[in-house]
């Protein structure tokens, strides 16, 4: 299993590398002026659901490991979270991109715990989600002084 683990982590490494480059080649492609953060009841309600939904999806999944769980309630658990996140709206362009992502990633998780529950590789969609959630964290903590300054802390997020 360690074999496993040590392709399963250079995997990782390889996608979010690819994925970081893709990343910062639009951002700046895209960059026009300072970034101007909002700090607005939506962007707090979305703060508080992102913290909520991922905290549930984390002690899910260690329920998973611990056998108290099984991969498809994991799995449909991922799916509200990444509808009930989707559902939010932040005003702030870094929380709404961080939304993207998490969805994203929940979305991902699901699916691998789908292949999980039918006894198949999940791998690639671990990775996925491993990635997506820190592309997530990467916004957020680039943002957070910004936020914080305007009265949202991410740092639960982070």
């Amino acid at each position: 299993m360690g074999a496993m683990r040590r392709i399963a982590l250079y995997g990782l490494g390889l996608l979010a590398s690819v994925l970081a480059l893709s990343y910062a080649a639009t951002s700046r492609a895209k960059a026009r002026g300072p970034l101007s953060h909002t700090c607005s009841v939506t962007d707090q309600a979305f703060i508080d659901t992102a913290k909520t939904n991922m905290t549930a999806i984390d002690l899910w999944g260690q329920q998973f490991l611990d056998g108290d769980a099984s991969a498809a309630d994991v799995a449909a658990e991922s799916g509200r979270a990444a509808k009930i996140v989707g559902g939010t709206a932040p005003t702030d362009p870094s929380l709404s991109q961080a939304r993207k992502l998490l969805v994203a990633m929940f979305t991902e998780y699901r699916k691998a715990m789908e292949r999980q529950a039918k006894d198949r590789s999940a791998g690639d969609h671990i990775f996925h989600a491993y990635g997506l959630a820190n592309f997530a964290h990467d916004v957020l903590l680039k943002a957070e002084r910004a936020l914080d300054e305007r009265g949202c802390d991410v740092a639960s997020l982070l």
